[in-house]
């Protein structure tokens, strides 16, 4: 049945129009790349990596089809001139021969079409590759079972590697089609009884193809000697005693094996009959089984297991300086601390320990949005950055910082002009010293509001306080039209708004309707093209995020999770560390980069997209700068000595800027990545140790502490940015900290910190260890132990539905000892319209046996180290509880009873402060205040008379005869 006319010209109109839409989105998808790179001005990136991929696509394809397709061809010209039924009824394979001969030419190029899209699309995903082996760059440094230079392992390997898979698909691949080919053509055939048949010329070019796949596997024997530094084998990673004595001189015999082999089977071409292919076969796989599994096992049981300790010795020492060499660790210095100073060794006034940070990044989040969001549409990150500013006194001190982002219009008015015309970009820098808050407990912000005002705004120069790219810019804007309204920030108490149209660089213009028209057809958007707000102005910004920004521009990079605003010539500027990483670095231990980094300040959500995860070599090579108004991205490098990135550097000339090129104003905000840290602290916690026989016993091994304030279980501890004064030095810097404890053991095994400002100590590692011989304090006992201590005088702030908020613990060395100090929030019970959020009330202090807690940090540490006799309870012992009733109560004493009235007065005043709607924090912190300053009164007089008691207080509940200080309080607060 032939279809009419009209239809049959339908059919190849409908597949022309298709394949006109698929060619114009993927034009759309290549040239709308090609014009955000080159508004970034990095077009160079774009050409290079088109070019590349481009090449190894034809290449790969090229390839694929010549040797697949010209074995098929050969296949198909070497058939016997007159097959098997050709005379009579079609049996067998002639039944699939007669179907295809006729369509033999389509079914040819059809099927080396898709081999080639599929070959050449997997061959272009190795451009990375490609570029590293094509510009490689010596390490200087080689490997000690080989001897050679580390770059062959790095870049040159892996390449070696990706040909010989090339290899072995070509031939597998033109075996079978060729096989395939023979069978229906008639030069194989399966006759019974008889078996299998083949012409001489099939059996000649079979027999070829088995040579070419075994001298393949000679080679892939000899190649795989070279993979045994990344043997996971032995106890560590790299090649162990087993590899080396007994895998590395198999895979010689096996090479030479499999040669022989090879040549058994070219000898297929004289000489007829199976026997010798067969016998070849039997001793590939005999010898693999022999040689390659069996005696490497055997070696490894009864040689090596016996006596591990000594055969791996070696393995282990080269394993230690690998990886100690591979993570940048090489140089950690590890000193021993006799952390046991007395309170009198230290000075409460001591600015090490006075100006320390108290915000906690995590926990002030919730009070920077509802102070300074100003508007339901702004936002601030769930995590705040730290950096440091000079105070009006000129002094550099430690901020807390964010920008104000714009997440966009309420429900109700969400639409395509709003969501992208009017709510295009954040407004504002907002930042608070990290060592002191207000009256009310609330960070102390100079920078804030909108306009942007505060005491920091002239000292830093902020000029340009939009913010178009940022965080949580995951949508596109349009912006610049003559006719764009663009949401600037709020005015006139919310009866207003302040508008403004983009004058900035940043984007890709859309005035023509070519390009208005790739873009509608890139976001499905058809209001781009009908919407007259657009204009010969008007410019699209996309891909906004500073993660995205630099993961396009330089595609070869991990990049560190925590991008961080900072004011730089008086714009807002985003700072992304940026890391050189790779897998293949001989003997050194390969880990998982995201399992390294996860603790309880580790967010999936903003993570960075990584090009891998599994190292075991890393360097934090560049440090990449977006500008958040304009969007541009600036790759400065920073370690000019890695290997890694000089070999991209050749790739991909001139898009990354000489180290002396760094402003100093950006200089003095670059700070020690915190990603780079946290896998330097994994790999030491056990790579600390040095010598391979303590390695191999591992007594040793450190653990990172789980976060005491977390109140989750089995999350490390985050590493904390901090100014301290490590001992032996004359003052403090600002610094990244971290604590160890020993494994299955909470004491404190050492603190490590890293100067994390750029200058001539920049990353210089240093490791305090405790003595082994001393117990001290880790991370969670403390936390115990202010929990013990002052947990009657902290429930008294969590009044009503408030909830109580231990912030980050931070431990530095001082004194000859080591001082913890953690503030104690109080967060609001949600109501009046708002969101909860925390409000800093306490800070608790230890140092050696002496504890103290106060409103302020210099109370408590006035109370540490002044002359108040205050020691924690023996370990296991729990506080007094809130509402204990004691035993026999010794008559009053009337000399208290006037100060717990005076405690019950401030209580009651605290508590209708806070019940009052909205609740009002400045009385509540006034009746705090006094109601602390009465119960340190009334742990004095019960200091002065220890037999005494005081009549019931005003709860009901009187604190025992020995009770502490704190307990004391507990008493007199618990009731209501």
């Amino acid at each position: 049945m032939r279809l009419p006319r009209r239809p049959r010209l339908l059919i190849p109109v409908v597949i022309a129009l298709a394949a006109i839409v698929v060619l114009f989105l993927v034009f759309t998808a290549i040239f709308t790349d090609f014009l955000w790179y080159d508004s970034v001005d990095f077009s160079s990136v774009f050409s290079t990596m088109l070019l590349t991929q481009i090449l190894l696509f034809v290449v790969g394809a090229a390839l694929m089809v010549a040797i697949v397709g010209g074995n098929v061809a050969l296949a198909h010209r070497m058939r016997p001139m007159f097959g098997p039924g050709m005379f009579g009824s079609p049996q067998g394979a002639d039944r699939y021969r007669l179907a295809v001969d006729p369509h033999r030419k389509i079914f040819f190029f059809v099927g080396l079409a898709v081999l080639a899209l599929f070959t050449g699309s997997s061959t272009a995903g190795q451009w990375k590759t490609w570029l590293l082996f094509a510009n490689s760059t010596s390490f200087g440094k080689k490997d000690p079972l080989f001897d050679y230079d580390v770059s062959f392992f790095m870049f040159t390997l892996p390449f070696l590697r990706m040909a010989l898979t090339f290899l072995f698909t070509a031939v597998i691949l033109s075996f079978f089609t060729a096989a395939i080919v023979h069978y229906l053509y008639g030069g194989v055939r399966i006759a019974s009884p008889g078996g299998l048949h083949a012409s001489r010329a099939a059996r000649v070019h079979l027999s070829v193809l088995l040579g070419v796949f075994v001298l393949l596997k000679a080679v892939a024997y000899f190649i795989d000697r070279y993979d045994l530094v990344f043997s996971t084998r032995g106890v560590v990673h790299g090649a162990s005693y087993t590899d080396v004595n007994a895998v590395l001189p198999a895979k010689g015999i096996l090479a030479v094996i499999a040669l022989i082999c090879a040549l058994i089977f070219f000898a297929g071409v004289v000489r007829p009959g199976g026997m010798w292919p067969g016998a070849a076969f039997g001793l590939m796989v005999l010898s693999a089984i022999l040689i390659g599994s069996v005696y490497p096992v055997l070696v490894e049981q009864f040689q090596v297991r016996p006596n591990q300790q000594g055969k791996e010795q070696t393995a282990i020492s080269n394993n230690i300086a690998a990886t100690r060499d591979a993570y940048g660790v090489a140089d950690a210095k590890v000193e021993t601390y006799d952390a046991q100073a007395t309170p009198q060794q230290g000075t409460p006034t001591d600015e090490t320990i006075s100006g320390v940070r108290l915000l906690d990044p995590t926990l002030v989040s919730k009070t920077f949005q509802q102070k300074q969001r100003i508007r339901g549409f702004y936002d601030f990150p769930e995590q705040l950055d730290v950096d440091r500013y000079k105070d009006a006194d000129g002094v550099v001190r430690d901020h807390l910082v964010a920008v104000r982002e714009m997440t966009g219009p309420s429900s109700e008015s969400d639409n395509w002009i709003n969501r992208h015309l009017i709510y295009t970009h954040g407004y504002g820098f907002v930042a608070a010293p990290g060592s002191e808050v207000d009256s009310e407990g609330l960070p102390n912000f100079d920078a804030k509001d909108m306009p942007v005002s505060g005491s920091l705004v002239p000292s830093a120069g902020l000029k340009e306080p939009r913010i178009y790219f940022g965080e949580k810019s995951h949508d596109y804007a349009i912006v610049g039209g003559k006719k764009a309204q663009e949401l600037d920030y709020p005015i006139d108490g919310g009866t207003g708004q302040e508008d403004t149209s983009y004058a900035g660089k940043g984007g890709v213009p859309v005035g023509s309707f070519f390009n208005r028209l790739l873009y509608a057809a890139k976001y499905g958007e058809l209001k781009m093209l009908l919407s007259g707000d657009i204009d010969e102005r008007s410019r699209i910004l996309y891909d906004r995020t500073p993660i995205e920004r630099v993961s396009k521009v330089a595609p070869f990079l991990n990049l560190d999770s925590d991008p961080y605003p900072a004011i730089v010539n008086g714009r807002v500027v985003w700072i992304v560390d940026a890391y050189t990483t790779a897998n293949e670095y001989p003997f050194s231990q390969s880990k998982s980069f995201s399992d390294m980094i996860r603790d309880t300040s580790t967010n999936p959500v903003l993570g960075a997209p990584q090009p891998r995860d599994q190292i075991n070599y890393i360097r934090n090579s560049v440090k990449a700068v977006v500008d958040a108004y304009d969007g541009t991205v600036t790759l400065y490098e920073w370690d000019p000595e890695d290997p890694v990135l000089k070999s991209w550097e050749k790739a991909f000339p001139g898009i990354i800027k000489p180290k002396d090129a760094i402003e100093p104003e950006l200089r003095d905000h670059l700070r020690y990545p915190e990603d780079l840290f946290k896998v330097q602290r994994d790999v030491l916690s056990r790579y600390h140790v040095t010598d391979a026989r303590s390695f191999y016993g591992a007594q040793d091994f450190w653990n990172i502490p789980n976060d005491p304030s977390s109140g989750k279980k089995d999350v490390k501890q985050p590493p904390y940015y901090l100014s301290v004064k490590m001992p032996g030095t004359e003052k403090s810097t600002f610094s990244l900290t971290t604590t160890f404890v020993p494994r299955k053991n909470p004491n404190l095994a050492a603190f490590m910190a890293v100067d994390a400002t750029a200058g001539d100590d920049y990353g210089k590692l240093r490791i305090l260890r405790m003595p082994a011989n001393t117990t001290i304090m880790g991370p969670g006992q403390v936390q115990n132990a202010f929990t013990n201590k002052f947990s009657g005088e902290l429930n008294v702030l969590g009044l009503g539905e408030a909830r109580i908020r231990y912030g980050n613990l931070l431990t530095l060395p001082f004194g000859g000892g080591l001082v913890y100090i953690e503030p104690v929030y109080v967060q609001t019970a949600e109501g009046a319209g708002q969101e909860p959020y925390p409000i800093l009330r306490r800070v608790l202090v230890m140092f050696g046996n002496r504890v103290g807690s106060a409103d302020t940090l210099q109370q408590a540490l006035d109370q540490v180290f002044g002359t108040s006799e205050q020691t924690t309870k023996p370990e296991g012992k729990p506080a007094d509880k809130p509402g204990d009733k004691p035993g026999d109560k010794p008559a009053a004493d009337p000399g208290l009873t006037g100060v717990i009235e005076k405690a019950q007065a401030a209580y009651d005043e605290a508590q209708k402060a806070l019940n009052a709607s909205p609740p009002d924090w400045t009385k509540y912190g006034e009746a705090q205040k006094r109601l602390s300053e009465a119960l340190n009164e009334l742990a004095e007089l019960q200091r002065q008379k220890p037999a005494a008691t005081p009549s019931p207080s005003p709860s009901g509940a009187a604190p025992s005869p020995s009770a502490s200080p704190s307990t004391a309080a507990m008493g007199a607060s618990a009731g209501p």
